[in-house]
This record gives C-alpha cells, sequence and structure tokens, in this order.
C-alpha cells in the first residue's frame, strides 16, 4: 500500500546504479511547504534537499541566489567538541566550501535577468563514514531545484575522484583518501562539465583531464534519475520576468558608445578602469538629459547601465575574437609585468610582495609551536588538526569602494582555501619541520586573480621565513571566450575579461606538476576536450611567474628569523610519554616552569619543545632524555651507587634504571670487598657492557681502561 503525505500526494521515489552503490530520490515524504524537496540516499547517507522560491521578483541587480551546506553532528552520530558551544550556529569553513561547491555549477544555468529569490539548502541527516556526503549533497540540491518549475537549466551532478594506484575512483574511503595523489571535484549537466575544482600531488595535465572525462562520464546515472523524478512529478512551471535592457534600450546605448570602446579604450589598467568610470558617468549625464532629469529615475537608470556594461562586454569579446587583442592590449598569453620582493616587513618571521599588473598581495608568515596548530570539529569523522593555515583578506579599498569591514565572506574562505590547498603538497612533514604555520594574505588592489597571487606571494614569504618547501608553487588565472565552437584562451585575465568572459580557471603548480585547480564556467557545459586545451595552455603563463619568482628568491632561508621561535625535536618511545608529563602532570608542568620552554607532545612520541632561548630548549631537552633515555650498550654512563652486596654493586645510570657492577668488574686489579672500591651515594662512571634476555644491565668500570 502507498504511502499518503498530510497533501494527499503519494510518495515517489526513483533509483539507479552509481559508482557501484544505489542512489535513491524520495519525494513527498517530507518538507510539505517547501517549493520542492527531495531525500536522497546513498549507502547510509541520507541528505534533505530543500528549495524555496519567493512569490515575487526582488528589485535588485543580481540573482537572489543562497545554496548553503548544513553540517549535522548528530548525522555521524558525534556531539561537537567545543566545551561551550554543542549546537550547531555558525557553519565551518569547511560547511562553507562545501556550499560554495554546490552553488558554483548551478548559478550559471539560470537565464540572465531572473530575479526571483530563490534558496537551496542541502543538509545532512544521516552520514555514512566511508565517503564523504558532498556530493551527494550536490544532487540533492540539484533534484530540488529541477521541481520547482523555475527555469533552471539543470539537472546537476558532481563526483569528487581520486586516483589509487594510478587508477580513478569515487566515494574514497577516508584512508584511501589519505593515500590518493588527486582529490578532484567534478560537476556538470547532460552537455558538458560546468566546474571543476581540485587538490593535487605534482600530477600531470593529462592526469586532471582525464580525472574530468572519467568523472563526467561516471555522472551521468544520477543526471538521468533526476530527469526520471521530473518526468514523474511532472512540477508547474512558473511564471516569471526577465530583468533585461529592452532592445531599444540596447540599441540606443550601443549607438552612444559606438565609437568610443575599441581603440579608444585600449590602454594598460589601472588607467582603462579610470577611463571606464569617466565614460560611464559621461554616459549617464548624456541619457539624464535627452530623457529628462525626472525620467531618468533610479530604475531606468540601473536598466541603462546594465545596458552599458553589456555593451563593454560585448566589445571586450569583439576585440578578443576578431583582433586576437585584449583590452589593455595584450597579445592572448601574454602575462602582465611582474615585480615581488622580500623581507618587507622587519618584525614578521616572513613576508612578500607580489604585484601582477594592478593586482597587488601582501603576504605575512607566522611561525608557532604545534600546539598552536587549529582543532577542526566538523561532522565528519577524520577532523584533526590545521597545522598549515592561510587567510585571505580584501577590503573594499582593494577594488576602490566604500565598504564596511566585518568577517570574512564565502568569497574570502574561498580564496584563502584554494592558495592554501595550492601549497600543502610542498610542505615539510611536521617531522621535518615542527611548526605550526599561519600565512596571510592582505590583498592591497585588485584586477583579476587575486587568489593567483595570495598563491604566489605566500610561497615567496613562506620560503623567506626559512620554510623548507619541497619546490615553489605558481598559479595564473586563466579565461576562455567561445565563438561558436572556436575557442580562444587567454593567460593571467583581468577584471574586464573575467566578466565578460564564458570561462575563468586557476591553475597552481610546481615545475612538476598541478598542486591545485579551479574552474568555473559561464556557459551551459564545456566538453572536457575544451577543458584539456585549456589546462594545457595555462603551463607556460605559469612556469613564467614561477621563474620571475625564483630570481626573488631561489631557495628557502637557510635560517629562521631572529623573531620566530626556535623549535627542537625529539622522538621518544611512546611507552615513555606518562614519565614525561607525570602524575596530574606534575613532570611537564616542572619542566615548562623552570625552563620557561613550550612543550607538546604528540601519540606518536614525537616531543617539541620551543623557547626563544636556544639554552633553555637544551636544558629541557636534556631533561626529557634524561626521563625516557634507553639503555645503551657501549655506552659510558655516571651514575650514582644505590646500594653495595657483596657480589657488587647497584648504580643508577638513567631515571628508574639500574645496573649491577660485578666484583670481577670494579677494577684491573683483585678486589677482595666491595666497600673497598665504592660507597653507597658516591657519583662514578660506568660502561654498560650488556643487557640480558631479562632486560638486566650489565655494568662495567674495568671496561672503562679497556
Amino acid at each position: 500500500m502507498a504511502t499518503i503525505n498530510p497533501k494527499g500526494k503519494e510518495i515517489l521515489s526513483v533509483s539507479t546504479e552509481l559508482a557501484g552503490k544505489t542512489l535513491t530520490l524520495e519525494v513527498n515524504r517530507v518538507g510539505f511547504r517547501t517549493t520542492a524537496s527531495v531525500i536522497v540516499r546513498y549507502g547510509d547517507t541520507v541528505v534533505l534537499g530543500t528549495a524555496q522560491v519567493g512569490s515575487r521578483p526582488i528589485a535588485l541587480d543580481y540573482f537572489p541566489l543562497s545554496v548553503d551546506y548544513e553540517e549535522k553532528f548528530y548525522a555521524a552520530g558525534k556531539i561537537s567538541g567545543s566545551r561551550f558551544i554543542k549546537r550547531e550556529g555558525r557553519p565551518s569553513d569547511e560547511a562553507i566550501l562545501i556550499g560554495r561547491l554546490i552553488d558554483r555549477p548551478i548559478r550559471p544555468l539560470f537565464p540572465k535577468g531572473y530575479r526571483q529569490e530563490v534558496q537551496v539548502v542541502a543538509g545532512v541527516l544521516s552520514m555514512d563514514p566511508s565517503f564523504r556526503p558532498d556530493m551527494i549533497a550536490m544532487i540533492a540540491a540539484s533534484s530540488a531545484l529541477s521541481l520547482t518549475g523555475t527555469p533552471f537549466d539543470g539537472p546537476v551532478a558532481g563526483l569528487r575522484v581520486g586516483r589509487i594506484n594510478g587508477e580513478f575512483k569515487a566515494f574514497l574511503t577516508p584512508e584511501e583518501r589519505e593515500q590518493s595523489d588527486l582529490d578532484l571535484v567534478v560537476a556538470g549537466i547532460e552537455r558538458g562539465v560546468t566546474m571543476v575544482e581540485a587538490g593535487a600531488n605534482e600530477v600531470s595535465e593529462d592526469v586532471i583531464a582525464d580525472a574530468i572525462a572519467w568523472a563526467y562520464e561516471q555522472f551521468q546515472p544520477a543526471i538521468a534519475l533526476q530527469r526520471e523524478l521530473q518526468e514523474k512529478v511532472q512540477p508547474a512551471l512558473q511564471e516569471y520576468e526577465l530583468v533585461l535592457p529592452n532592445e531599444e534600450v540596447q540599441t540606443r546605448v550601443d549607438t552612444w558608445v559606438d565609437g568610443k570602446l575599441g581603440e579608444a579604450l585600449h590602454m594598460p589598467y589601472p588607467e582603462r578602469n579610470e577611463m571606464v568610470n569617466e565614460l560611464r558617468w559621461a554616459f549617464h549625464a548624456a541619457m539624464a538629459e535627452e530623457l529628462d532629469e525626472e525620467a531618468y529615475d533610479k530604475a531606468t537608470r540601473d536598466e541603462y547601465d546594465e545596458a552599458f556594461t553589456m555593451a563593454l562586454h560585448n566589445d571586450v569579446r569583439k576585440g578578443i575574437v576578431a583582433l586576437g587583442r585584449r583590452p589593455d592590449g595584450r597579445a592572448l598569453d601574454e602575462v602582465r609585468t611582474l615585480s615581488s620582493e622580500v623581507g618587507f616587513l622587519p618584525r614578521a618571521h616572513g613576508s612578500s610582495l607580489f604585484t601582477r599588473g594592478v593586482t597587488q598581495a601582501l603576504n605575512v608568515v607566522t611561525l608557532a609551536p604545534l600546539s598552536y596548530s587549529q582543532m577542526v570539529d566538523t561532522m565528519e569523522v577524520n577532523d584533526g588538526e590545521r597545522r598549515y593555515m592561510h587567510h585571505y583578506n580584501a577590503p573594499g579599498y582593494t577594488v576602490g569602494e566604500v565598504r564596511r569591514l566585518g568577517s570574512p565572506g564565502r568569497r574570502e574562505i574561498g580564496h584563502g582555501f584554494l592558495a592554501e590547498r595550492a601549497v600543502l603538497p610542498v610542505l615539510p612533514s611536521a617531522e621535518e619541520f615542527p611548526y605550526t604555520i599561519r600565512s596571510v594574505t592582505e590583498i592591497m588592489s585588485q584586477n583579476g586573480s587575486t587568489s593567483m597571487a595570495a598563491t604566489c606571494s605566500s610561497v615567496l614569504a613562506l620560503m623567506d621565513a626559512g620554510v623548507p618547501l619541497k619546490r615553489p608553487v605558481a598559479g595564473i588565472a586563466m579565461g576562455l571566450m567561445m565563438d561558436g565552437e572556436t575557442p580562444y584562451v587567454l593567460s593571467d585575465i583581468a577584471d574586464a575579461e573575467d566578466f565578460a568572459g564564458d570561462m575563468d580557471f586557476k591553475v597552481t603548480g610546481t615545475e612538476q606538476g598541478i598542486t591545485a585547480i579551479q574552474m568555473d564556467m559561464k556557459v551551459h557545459g564545456l566538453p572536457v576536450e575544451i577543458l584539456r586545451q585549456a589546462i594545457e595552455q595555462s603551463r607556460p603563463g605559469r612556469q613564467l611567474i614561477l621563474d620571475h619568482m625564483m630570481t626573488t628568491l631561489a631557495a628557502p632561508k637557510p635560517t629562521l628569523s631572529p623573531y620566530a621561535p626556535r623549535i627542537e625535536k625529539i622522538k621518544i618511545n611512546p611507552d615513555k610519554i606518562g614519565a614525561v608529563i607525570g602524575k596530574g602532570g606534575e613532570v611537564i608542568n616542572k619542566i615548562t616552569s623552570e625552563t620557561g620552554a613550550d612543550i607538546d607532545i604528540k601519540e606518536d612520541g614525537l616531543i617539541t619543545v620551543a623557547a626563544s632561548d636556544t639554552t633553555n630548549i637544551e636544558k629541557a631537552l636534556n631533561w626529557i632524555r634524561s626521563l625516557t633515555e634507553e639503555p645503551e650498550v657501549g655506552r659510558v654512563y655516571e651514575g650514582r651507587v644505590v646500594s653495595i652486596k657483596d657480589f657488587g654493586a647497584f648504580v643508577n645510570i638513567l631515571p628508574g634504571i639500574d645496573g649491577m657492577v660485578h666484583i670481577s668488574q670494579l677494577s684491573d686489579e683483585r678486589v677482595e670487598n666491595v666497600t673497598d672500591v665504592l660507597t653507597e651515594g658516591e657519583t662514578i662512571k660506568v660502561k654498560l657492557t650488556g643487557i640480558d634476555e631479562r632486560g638486566r644491565l650489565s655494568l662495567s668500570i674495568k671496561a672503562l681502561s679497556e
């Protein structure tokens, strides 16, 4: 018997196979008052996707779409590890990044001028710990949108792909993700790919392109399943009006700008930006005079302004496609002027200033003991710690605007994560370099691709700080414009080309391969072969920028800043950790109070000791060694005689470790009584000559002379 919901609708579900598991979409069980809601099941993961559409257009000059991903700790059987906050509140950076992943392939699939308010939420209700739930959330969000009746040119699906032993695989386990040299997210529609994001361990351009092609084929069943659900539900189409300049307005604008664009605006930045602003103000003044001030109200002005912007974009495209010339006069593969310097800030542990055209990034690196690592508390099981953090800031003044300062938005978090991901594969391990590293990019000026400037500046600052990177990383932003079936790939795009283009993508990497990539399409899907060509053409520009960086600083500095904390490490037997900590922390507290050093102990026995004075570090290390040192045969120890017997003496050589000097080993000459040679409490030197199968230590004074 079919289950009936309170609205009298039959609960419907459809299923298919996706990457070896059953994917099920279900409607009409929950969310009775939403515009559309879908429950998606895959393994033990359950995600609720909801889409709510406003009843009337909003008077805004942009599409008011919000896409959010909600983590619920109960989905993983967890309670937040925070001592003070147990309820979910502000989304974690991870949740914000996944929300952006879902948003980016969806947003371009609505028509220009659509102004209905749309809210999409993907909430994880149950999480299978054997794989990440983010791609199921993307399918849930798309499924809900596809049932709203809005002009959404979906559905969308995506896969997160890794590579194990040279083979691509989706829905990797946490253990497989650790082994994989690739973490790639691909999203798209039936006709092509609409979004790509990846982190990689210096893999080749061909591997990335092959993985994109593989993922695109693998997620097609999820798109077909959403189509099937649409056919069953038959959602009512919603009425809407597009807010677009009418043809008369666009014709009037095109007539006014004729002769004022093209050659007249081919000049370097920032002069071009200033010229465009002056032209825009002159245009509005002319339109106000022509239409009279009263008729040229805000709504009319906004309509004409959008038409003016459209004319600018068309002019940019025309110059590139017809003339092979970019707005600032560069060739399609030409990179803007580069300059950089390190040691910009005298008290920082590492700093750099990287400038590319008008875009400029100041990066500051700070080093601290491992105990300063960030605890990551998310819904997912393997949250752990972040030892390397990249934070990105871009206030309003960087684009010449008055803007209120506040906490970082989704864009700032996303840009910081991309630059962080770019560098992670070349960072030294905690054992090699036992520091927590915070890299902060302060954008000074923007005109295209600040995330790539952040990547380059952070690498220079890290090397300035003496962080022993495996290899330097550089990044470049590329653009794409399609003229029919013909692609025009642009190196190092500026704002005007980004706004007018069909795709922008960022690629970072070393001389050996790619470390991160991010692609966003504004057209409704692109074939993999065009993406392959674009990725391949990014390599020369990336190498050019890398070569420039190497002229500024060719390798990490051999010494740290005098203002950075000095940190030394020691590896002990994990069984000895208790001896260092002591009862209730008594021992470690005594060490830190008497030496002034910060001490961090890991479960695997790695201990780091940090202090501004190397003398205090050595004092703390010697103290720890004395508590944890293992006896070593052949080594000479200075010990105290703890007891004397007829057959020999027991000597304490390490904390809690005694050995015996047999009477025959007291001297080269015959000894009648032990007390003739030793007294209890005396400090003597002895050599450890053996350890028997029961762990008993044999010591010798006689062997010292030998």
